[in-house]
Protein backbone atom coordinates (compact mmCIF):
# COMPACT_ATOMS: atom_id res chain seq x y z
CA UNK A 1 0.00 0.00 0.00
CA UNK A 2 1.32 3.24 -0.44
CA UNK A 3 0.29 7.07 -0.91
CA UNK A 4 -0.10 8.77 -4.46
CA UNK A 5 -1.52 12.44 -3.56
CA UNK A 6 -2.38 14.13 -0.54
CA UNK A 7 -4.46 17.37 -0.54
CA UNK A 8 -5.28 19.70 2.35
CA UNK A 9 -7.65 22.21 3.28
CA UNK A 10 -7.30 24.31 6.39
CA UNK A 11 -5.28 21.74 8.42
CA UNK A 12 -2.86 23.25 10.84
CA UNK A 13 -0.76 26.29 8.71
CA UNK A 14 -1.98 24.64 5.93
CA UNK A 15 -4.73 26.82 4.32
CA UNK A 16 -4.33 24.88 0.45
CA UNK A 17 -1.87 21.69 0.29
CA UNK A 18 -2.16 19.54 -2.90
CA UNK A 19 1.13 17.26 -3.59
CA UNK A 20 2.07 13.86 -5.41
CA UNK A 21 3.78 11.55 -3.46
CA UNK A 22 6.23 9.19 -4.98
CA UNK A 23 6.25 5.58 -4.41
CA UNK A 24 9.72 5.78 -2.08
CA UNK A 25 11.72 7.86 0.50
CA UNK A 26 11.02 11.25 0.99
CA UNK A 27 12.72 14.01 2.86
CA UNK A 28 11.24 16.70 4.05
CA UNK A 29 13.60 19.06 4.99
CA UNK A 30 12.82 23.29 6.76
CA UNK A 31 13.30 25.38 10.04
CA UNK A 32 10.88 24.56 12.53
CA UNK A 33 7.20 25.79 12.50
CA UNK A 34 6.98 25.35 9.19
CA UNK A 35 4.56 22.71 8.81
CA UNK A 36 6.55 19.75 8.24
CA UNK A 37 5.28 17.89 11.21
CA UNK A 38 2.12 18.85 10.16
CA UNK A 39 1.63 16.64 6.73
CA UNK A 40 2.94 13.39 8.84
CA UNK A 41 0.32 14.26 11.34
CA UNK A 42 -2.26 14.31 8.33
CA UNK A 43 -1.16 11.37 6.85
CA UNK A 44 -1.60 9.15 9.92
CA UNK A 45 -4.92 10.67 10.95
CA UNK A 46 -6.10 9.46 7.71
CA UNK A 47 -4.99 6.17 9.27
CA UNK A 48 -6.38 6.21 12.97
CA UNK A 49 -8.57 9.28 12.46
CA UNK A 50 -6.72 10.63 15.18
CA UNK A 51 -3.57 12.90 16.55
CA UNK A 52 -0.56 12.04 17.86
CA UNK A 53 0.15 15.88 18.94
CA UNK A 54 -3.12 16.57 20.39
CA UNK A 55 -6.69 14.78 22.09
CA UNK A 56 -8.72 17.65 20.40
CA UNK A 57 -9.33 17.77 17.22
CA UNK A 58 -10.16 21.08 16.55
CA UNK A 59 -7.11 22.30 17.26
CA UNK A 60 -5.99 20.64 13.87
CA UNK A 61 -8.60 23.13 11.78
CA UNK A 62 -6.21 26.13 10.47
CA UNK A 63 -6.64 28.95 13.20
CA UNK A 64 -7.44 31.88 11.11
CA UNK A 65 -10.73 29.57 9.48
CA UNK A 66 -11.47 28.66 12.67
CA UNK A 67 -12.57 32.40 13.31
CA UNK A 68 -15.32 32.06 11.22
CA UNK A 69 -18.49 30.45 12.72
CA UNK A 70 -18.72 27.58 10.17
CA UNK A 71 -15.20 26.36 9.53
CA UNK A 72 -13.99 22.99 7.90
CA UNK A 73 -10.91 21.49 7.37
CA UNK A 74 -10.88 18.78 4.78
CA UNK A 75 -7.59 15.96 4.09
CA UNK A 76 -8.34 13.90 1.33
CA UNK A 77 -5.55 11.11 0.69
CA UNK A 78 -5.50 9.27 -2.67
CA UNK A 79 -3.79 5.76 -2.52
CA UNK A 80 -3.31 2.11 -3.36
CA UNK A 81 -4.28 -0.88 -1.80
CA UNK A 82 -3.44 -4.00 -3.55
CA UNK A 83 -4.55 -3.34 -7.19
CA UNK A 84 -7.43 -0.94 -6.38
CA UNK A 85 -6.90 3.02 -6.01
CA UNK A 86 -9.37 4.34 -3.02
CA UNK A 87 -10.07 7.80 -1.94
CA UNK A 88 -10.74 8.52 1.35
CA UNK A 89 -11.44 12.35 2.79
CA UNK A 90 -11.88 13.51 6.43
CA UNK A 91 -14.13 16.14 6.77
CA UNK A 92 -13.07 18.25 10.32
CA UNK A 93 -16.68 20.63 10.64
CA UNK A 94 -16.42 23.64 13.39
CA UNK A 95 -20.07 24.43 13.45
CA UNK A 96 -22.31 26.92 15.71
CA UNK A 97 -23.41 25.31 18.54
CA UNK A 98 -25.62 27.08 21.77
CA UNK A 99 -25.03 30.49 22.13
CA UNK A 100 -21.83 31.70 20.74
CA UNK A 101 -20.00 28.24 20.54
CA UNK A 102 -18.75 25.77 18.36
CA UNK A 103 -19.10 22.12 18.20
CA UNK A 104 -17.05 19.79 16.15
CA UNK A 105 -18.24 17.26 13.71
CA UNK A 106 -16.29 14.09 11.75
CA UNK A 107 -17.19 12.90 8.54
CA UNK A 108 -15.30 9.89 6.86
CA UNK A 109 -15.80 9.30 3.03
CA UNK A 110 -14.33 6.39 2.01
CA UNK A 111 -14.35 6.05 -2.12
CA UNK A 112 -17.54 9.15 -1.96
CA UNK A 113 -19.35 7.28 0.33
CA UNK A 114 -19.65 7.97 4.11
CA UNK A 115 -19.42 5.64 6.67
CA UNK A 116 -18.62 4.99 10.29
CA UNK A 117 -14.92 5.31 11.84
CA UNK A 118 -14.92 2.19 12.69
CA UNK A 119 -15.75 0.49 9.56
CA UNK A 120 -13.17 2.66 7.70
CA UNK A 121 -9.88 2.84 10.12
CA UNK A 122 -7.69 0.15 9.44
CA UNK A 123 -8.40 0.60 5.45
CA UNK A 124 -5.54 2.78 4.67
CA UNK A 125 -2.38 2.25 7.41
CA UNK A 126 0.03 4.48 8.57
CA UNK A 127 3.27 4.44 11.32
CA UNK A 128 4.37 7.55 13.29
CA UNK A 129 6.92 8.75 15.17
CA UNK A 130 7.51 11.79 16.80
CA UNK A 131 9.49 12.65 19.76
CA UNK A 132 6.77 14.11 22.01
CA UNK A 133 5.96 9.84 21.47
CA UNK A 134 8.61 8.97 23.49
CA UNK A 135 5.52 9.83 26.57
CA UNK A 136 4.77 5.69 25.38
CA UNK A 137 7.82 4.59 27.54
CA UNK A 138 8.43 7.28 29.87
CA UNK A 139 4.12 8.29 30.58
CA UNK A 140 1.66 6.93 32.40
CA UNK A 141 -0.15 3.28 31.43
CA UNK A 142 -2.58 5.10 29.12
CA UNK A 143 -0.33 6.25 27.10
CA UNK A 144 0.52 2.75 26.68
CA UNK A 145 -2.77 1.13 26.20
CA UNK A 146 -3.89 4.11 23.59
CA UNK A 147 -0.66 3.27 21.11
CA UNK A 148 -1.74 -0.24 21.45
CA UNK A 149 -5.03 0.45 20.81
CA UNK A 150 -4.39 2.49 17.85
CA UNK A 151 -1.94 0.28 16.04
CA UNK A 152 -4.55 -2.83 16.81
CA UNK A 153 -7.48 -1.05 15.22
CA UNK A 154 -5.37 -0.66 12.20
CA UNK A 155 -4.73 -4.09 11.59
CA UNK A 156 -7.29 -6.21 13.38
CA UNK A 157 -11.11 -6.33 11.84
CA UNK A 158 -13.48 -4.84 14.22
CA UNK A 159 -11.36 -4.32 17.38
CA UNK A 160 -12.22 0.10 17.34
CA UNK A 161 -15.84 -1.39 17.64
CA UNK A 162 -15.12 -3.80 20.11
CA UNK A 163 -13.15 -1.49 21.99
CA UNK A 164 -16.20 0.70 21.74
CA UNK A 165 -18.61 -1.66 22.49
CA UNK A 166 -16.57 -2.63 25.74
CA UNK A 167 -16.27 1.64 26.99
CA UNK A 168 -19.71 1.50 26.71
CA UNK A 169 -20.19 -1.75 28.85
CA UNK A 170 -18.04 0.16 31.55
CA UNK A 171 -19.48 3.13 31.69
CA UNK A 172 -23.00 1.54 32.51
CA UNK A 173 -21.57 -1.11 35.14
CA UNK A 174 -19.61 1.91 36.38
CA UNK A 175 -22.74 3.85 37.35
CA UNK A 176 -24.47 0.87 38.33
CA UNK A 177 -22.07 0.12 41.09
CA UNK A 178 -21.96 4.00 42.06
CA UNK A 179 -25.58 3.72 42.55
CA UNK A 180 -25.30 -0.03 44.28
CA UNK A 181 -22.66 1.99 46.37
CA UNK A 182 -25.25 4.92 47.59
CA UNK A 183 -28.45 3.58 47.77
CA UNK A 184 -27.92 -0.54 47.61
CA UNK A 185 -29.99 -2.72 46.09
CA UNK A 186 -29.81 -5.93 44.76
CA UNK A 187 -26.52 -7.23 42.95
CA UNK A 188 -27.75 -9.10 40.33
CA UNK A 189 -28.45 -6.05 38.30
CA UNK A 190 -24.46 -6.31 37.15
CA UNK A 191 -24.66 -9.21 35.93
CA UNK A 192 -25.77 -8.50 31.99
CA UNK A 193 -23.00 -5.77 32.21
CA UNK A 194 -20.53 -8.29 33.91
CA UNK A 195 -21.72 -10.62 30.56
CA UNK A 196 -20.86 -7.81 28.13
CA UNK A 197 -17.62 -6.42 29.93
CA UNK A 198 -16.88 -10.03 29.76
CA UNK A 199 -17.42 -10.66 26.03
CA UNK A 200 -15.99 -7.68 24.43
CA UNK A 201 -13.12 -7.36 27.23
CA UNK A 202 -11.82 -10.92 26.93
CA UNK A 203 -11.43 -10.36 22.55
CA UNK A 204 -9.25 -6.91 23.52
CA UNK A 205 -7.26 -9.51 26.06
CA UNK A 206 -6.44 -11.96 23.47
CA UNK A 207 -5.73 -9.39 20.61
CA UNK A 208 -3.85 -7.73 23.24
CA UNK A 209 -1.83 -10.86 23.82
CA UNK A 210 -1.12 -11.50 20.62
CA UNK A 211 0.27 -8.42 18.88
CA UNK A 212 2.51 -7.74 22.15
CA UNK A 213 4.05 -11.62 21.60
CA UNK A 214 4.65 -10.58 17.82
CA UNK A 215 5.56 -7.32 17.98
CA UNK A 216 8.34 -7.95 20.54
CA UNK A 217 9.54 -10.37 18.84
CA UNK A 218 10.04 -8.18 15.52
CA UNK A 219 11.21 -5.55 17.92
CA UNK A 220 13.78 -7.35 19.88
CA UNK A 221 15.60 -8.38 16.44
CA UNK A 222 15.52 -5.13 15.55
CA UNK A 223 16.36 -3.34 18.89
CA UNK A 224 19.36 -5.70 19.21
CA UNK A 225 20.95 -4.48 15.85
CA UNK A 226 20.40 -0.74 16.77
CA UNK A 227 22.07 -1.29 19.85
CA UNK A 228 25.62 -3.13 18.05
CA UNK A 229 24.11 -6.35 20.11
CA UNK A 230 24.59 -5.17 23.49
CA UNK A 231 20.60 -4.84 24.31
CA UNK A 232 18.32 -7.20 24.63
CA UNK A 233 14.39 -5.95 24.20
CA UNK A 234 11.19 -7.27 26.27
CA UNK A 235 7.93 -6.20 26.44
CA UNK A 236 6.01 -6.68 28.81
CA UNK A 237 2.55 -7.45 29.36
CA UNK A 238 0.53 -7.05 32.54
CA UNK A 239 -3.33 -7.27 32.29
CA UNK A 240 -5.25 -6.02 35.37
CA UNK A 241 -7.33 -9.21 34.84
CA UNK A 242 -4.29 -12.15 34.21
CA UNK A 243 -6.29 -14.62 32.37
CA UNK A 244 -3.31 -17.19 33.44
CA UNK A 245 -4.36 -19.44 36.35
CA UNK A 246 -1.82 -19.57 38.78
CA UNK A 247 -1.13 -22.40 40.89
CA UNK A 248 -3.45 -22.87 43.90
CA UNK A 249 -2.21 -21.00 47.08
CA UNK A 250 0.27 -18.83 44.86
CA UNK A 251 0.35 -15.02 45.72
CA UNK A 252 0.40 -12.81 43.08
CA UNK A 253 3.61 -11.22 42.96
CA UNK A 254 4.96 -7.79 39.93
CA UNK A 255 7.93 -10.33 38.34
CA UNK A 256 9.64 -8.97 35.12
CA UNK A 257 10.31 -12.56 34.16
CA UNK A 258 8.72 -13.29 30.47
CA UNK A 259 5.16 -15.05 30.87
CA UNK A 260 3.56 -17.21 27.67
CA UNK A 261 -0.39 -16.69 27.65
CA UNK A 262 -0.51 -17.21 24.33
CA UNK A 263 -1.91 -20.60 24.26
CA UNK A 264 -4.70 -19.20 25.89
CA UNK A 265 -8.40 -19.40 24.11
CA UNK A 266 -11.33 -16.55 24.01
CA UNK A 267 -13.78 -18.64 25.63
CA UNK A 268 -10.90 -19.51 28.20
CA UNK A 269 -10.44 -15.40 28.84
CA UNK A 270 -13.83 -15.08 28.91
CA UNK A 271 -15.41 -17.19 31.47
CA UNK A 272 -12.78 -16.70 33.75
CA UNK A 273 -12.77 -13.17 33.47
CA UNK A 274 -16.94 -13.43 34.34
CA UNK A 275 -15.77 -15.77 37.23
CA UNK A 276 -13.13 -12.78 39.01
CA UNK A 277 -15.98 -10.36 38.31
CA UNK A 278 -18.31 -11.91 40.51
CA UNK A 279 -15.65 -12.57 42.98
CA UNK A 280 -14.74 -8.97 43.55
CA UNK A 281 -18.34 -7.80 43.13
CA UNK A 282 -18.72 -7.26 47.00
CA UNK A 283 -14.85 -4.66 46.74
CA UNK A 284 -16.19 -3.22 43.43
CA UNK A 285 -19.36 -2.01 44.80
CA UNK A 286 -17.32 -0.83 47.70
CA UNK A 287 -15.45 1.28 45.66
CA UNK A 288 -18.06 2.42 43.29
CA UNK A 289 -15.62 1.37 40.19
CA UNK A 290 -14.60 -1.32 37.97
CA UNK A 291 -11.36 -2.31 38.81
CA UNK A 292 -10.75 -5.19 36.76
CA UNK A 293 -10.39 -5.50 32.58
CA UNK A 294 -8.57 -4.30 30.06
CA UNK A 295 -8.91 -0.44 30.78
CA UNK A 296 -6.32 -0.55 33.24
CA UNK A 297 -3.65 -2.86 31.93
CA UNK A 298 0.02 -1.99 31.88
CA UNK A 299 2.49 -2.35 29.36
CA UNK A 300 6.49 -2.19 30.25
CA UNK A 301 9.64 -1.69 28.36
CA UNK A 302 12.63 -3.54 29.65
CA UNK A 303 16.34 -3.62 28.22
CA UNK A 304 18.56 -6.51 29.70
CA UNK A 305 16.07 -6.55 32.18
CA UNK A 306 15.94 -3.09 33.28
CA UNK A 307 12.89 -0.90 33.06
CA UNK A 308 13.40 1.78 30.65
CA UNK A 309 10.15 3.86 32.25
CA UNK A 310 11.83 4.59 35.06
CA UNK A 311 15.57 4.12 34.78
CA UNK A 312 16.04 4.62 31.00
CA UNK A 313 18.55 6.91 29.34
CA UNK A 314 17.09 9.30 26.92
CA UNK A 315 19.02 7.50 23.92
CA UNK A 316 17.87 4.43 25.40
CA UNK A 317 14.52 5.03 25.28
CA UNK A 318 14.69 6.89 21.87
CA UNK A 319 16.48 3.63 20.58
CA UNK A 320 13.12 1.74 22.15
CA UNK A 321 11.02 3.30 20.49
CA UNK A 322 12.12 3.42 17.23
CA UNK A 323 12.87 -0.02 17.24
CA UNK A 324 8.95 -0.44 18.20
CA UNK A 325 8.17 1.86 15.32
CA UNK A 326 9.99 -0.09 12.83
CA UNK A 327 8.58 -3.85 14.40
CA UNK A 328 4.89 -2.08 13.88
CA UNK A 329 5.60 -1.41 10.26
CA UNK A 330 6.52 -5.26 9.58
CA UNK A 331 3.99 -6.58 12.29
CA UNK A 332 1.13 -4.81 9.94
CA UNK A 333 2.67 -6.09 6.48
CA UNK A 334 2.66 -9.40 8.38
CA UNK A 335 -1.03 -9.35 9.89
CA UNK A 336 -3.06 -6.95 6.59
CA UNK A 337 -0.70 -8.39 3.42
CA UNK A 338 -0.19 -4.27 3.04
CA UNK A 339 2.87 -2.23 4.04
CA UNK A 340 1.55 0.52 5.73
CA UNK A 341 3.62 4.53 5.28
CA UNK A 342 6.17 4.63 7.66
CA UNK A 343 5.82 8.53 9.31
CA UNK A 344 9.46 9.69 11.23
CA UNK A 345 9.64 13.36 12.42
CA UNK A 346 13.23 14.17 13.45
CA UNK A 347 13.91 10.63 13.65
CA UNK A 348 17.96 10.90 13.77
CA UNK A 349 18.63 13.64 16.45
CA UNK A 350 19.79 12.06 19.93
CA UNK A 351 21.33 9.17 17.79
CA UNK A 352 25.44 8.67 17.66
CA UNK A 353 26.50 8.25 13.83
CA UNK A 354 26.15 4.14 13.73
CA UNK A 355 22.48 3.88 14.72
CA UNK A 356 22.10 6.67 12.70
CA UNK A 357 23.15 4.59 9.48
CA UNK A 358 21.88 1.44 10.96
CA UNK A 359 18.32 2.92 10.98
CA UNK A 360 18.48 4.65 7.11
CA UNK A 361 19.21 1.10 6.38
CA UNK A 362 15.95 -0.02 7.94
CA UNK A 363 14.07 2.96 6.69
CA UNK A 364 14.76 2.01 2.52
CA UNK A 365 13.63 -1.09 2.98
CA UNK A 366 10.24 0.05 3.41
CA UNK A 367 7.69 0.64 0.78
CA UNK A 368 7.30 4.48 1.57
CA UNK A 369 8.73 6.67 3.91
CA UNK A 370 7.83 10.66 4.86
CA UNK A 371 10.76 11.96 7.27
CA UNK A 372 11.58 15.67 8.19
CA UNK A 373 14.45 17.30 9.67
CA UNK A 374 15.91 20.66 10.28
CA UNK A 375 19.49 19.37 9.28
CA UNK A 376 20.37 17.44 6.38
CA UNK A 377 24.10 17.20 7.81
CA UNK A 378 22.43 14.58 9.98
CA UNK A 379 21.89 12.36 6.66
CA UNK A 380 24.73 10.67 4.63
CA UNK A 381 25.64 11.82 1.38
CA UNK A 382 24.65 8.54 -0.53
CA UNK A 383 21.61 8.56 1.42
CA UNK A 384 20.51 12.10 0.18
CA UNK A 385 21.05 10.91 -3.75
CA UNK A 386 18.64 8.30 -3.13
CA UNK A 387 15.52 9.71 -1.35
CA UNK A 388 13.69 12.76 -2.41
CA UNK A 389 14.50 15.86 -1.36
CA UNK A 390 11.55 18.25 -0.47
CA UNK A 391 11.73 22.18 1.11
CA UNK A 392 9.04 23.06 3.55
CA UNK A 393 8.75 26.75 4.07
CA UNK A 394 5.71 28.81 5.26
CA UNK A 395 3.03 26.07 4.71
CA UNK A 396 4.11 25.54 1.03
CA UNK A 397 5.86 22.22 -0.28
CA UNK A 398 8.99 22.56 -3.13
CA UNK A 399 11.11 20.40 -4.86
CA UNK A 400 8.80 18.05 -5.96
Amino acid sequence: MFLTHLSLTNFRNFARLDIDIPRRVVLLVGSNSQGKTSILEAIYFLAAFTSMQTHLDRQLVNFIAARQELAVARLVAEYTRGPTAHKLEVRLILEPSGVNGQRLRKEILLDGVKRPLSEVIGHFNAVIFIPQMMQIIEGGPEERRRHLNLALAQTIPAYARTLNEYGQALTQRNALLKLLNERGGDASQLDPWDANLASSGAQIILARIQAVQEIEKLAARVHFELTHRQEVLRLNYLPAYDPLPRPHGQIAMLLNEPVDRGKLTLEEIQQDFLRRLQEVRSEEIARGMTTLGPHRDELRFLSNGIDLGDYGSRGQVRTTLLALKLAEVEWMKKRTGQWPVLLLDEVLAELDIQRRVDLLAYIEKSEQALLTTTDMNLFAPGFIERVKVWRVEDGKVSGQ
